[in-house]
């Protein structure tokens, strides 16, 4: 492990939306997961803050001008803790990854820099003021993030980038016939998401973020009444989930997993 992760793996401790429409995105989201919303206050633009009960798990804010220029497109990124942010991006470039904003600091909030893996996954290495409070509802419970899913070019190599940077272990691994592997790992006792070679018609490799719901169908409901389109699924995982892959009305990749009631 490099000098960017702690003794313990690096977990993902924040979820951000960019869009293009932050109104729309804050009405679909409220109504296709249960969130509530608070405007966080910050100076220089609007930022919204997104709990799941008493749990804060993300916030959305409007894409930057500078990034829709640059080709950016409304998307989530997952935000993973580490111990020193600057540490961390030099190691993430070294490795063969980028970094697409250098570190900086959000006063009163913490430091944070955007990078991309080796294969051009973008995430957020990030390190707050204080303590991230915990988690009162379970890692299942409605709202929360279930699992993260990595597409990649090659999951051994990415497996070993993450898990050299970061601390991530191997748990499992699945044949899914013509598909290939899907790589489950943990960033701590258990698996928290898994990792696979995306299908060709996949331009890039990205992450892909699974929120948790009560109902698959009257989630799959939502999406389309608001807007949205379900472009994979319902499908029946392992343990008995369901699990849709969504667009929401702007483009931005997300996913769902939960039972079936019905």
């Amino acid at each position: 492990m490099t000098a960017s992760a702690s003794s313990s793996a690096c977990k993902f401790v924040w979820y951000e939306l960019m869009t293009s429409n932050l109104d729309a995105a804050e009405a679909f989201y409220k109504s296709v997961v249960g969130w509530s919303m608070a405007d966080a206050g910050m100076p220089g633009g609007r930022y919204t803050l997104v709990s799941a009960g008493s749990d804060m798990v993300g916030g959305l804010m409007t894409l930057p001008p500078e990034a829709a220029a640059m080709g950016a497109r409304p998307g989530w990124v997952g935000y993973v803790g580490v111990d020193d942010v600057d540490a961390a991006a030099a190691g993430v470039k070294a490795a063969g990854g980028a970094i697409h904003r250098p570190a900086d600091d959000i006063p009163g909030v913490g430091r944070f820099a955007v990078v991309a893996d080796p294969q051009g996954a973008a995430f957020v290495v990030f390190k707050g003021m204080g303590d991230m409070p915990a988690p009162q509802g379970g890692a299942d419970a409605p709202g929360r993030v279930g699992w993260h899913e990595l597409s990649a070019n090659d999951w051994e190599s990415a497996l070993a980038f993450y898990s050299q940077h970061f601390g991530w272990t191997k748990v499992d691994a699945m044949d899914m016939g013509p598909q290939g592997t899907y790589l489950l790992f943990a960033t701590g006792a258990t698996a928290v998401g898994g990792m696979m070679n995306k299908m060709p018609q996949v331009p890039a490799p990205f992450w892909l973020f699974y929120f948790n719901t009560d109902d698959i169908d009257a989630a799959v409901a939502r999406v389309n009444a608001g807007g949205g389109q379900v472009v994979h699924g319902p499908m029946e995982v392992p343990g008995g989930s369901w699990i849709v892959n969504c667009m929401d009305p702007q483009g931005a990749m997300f996913a769902l997993v939960g039972p079936k009631k019905a």
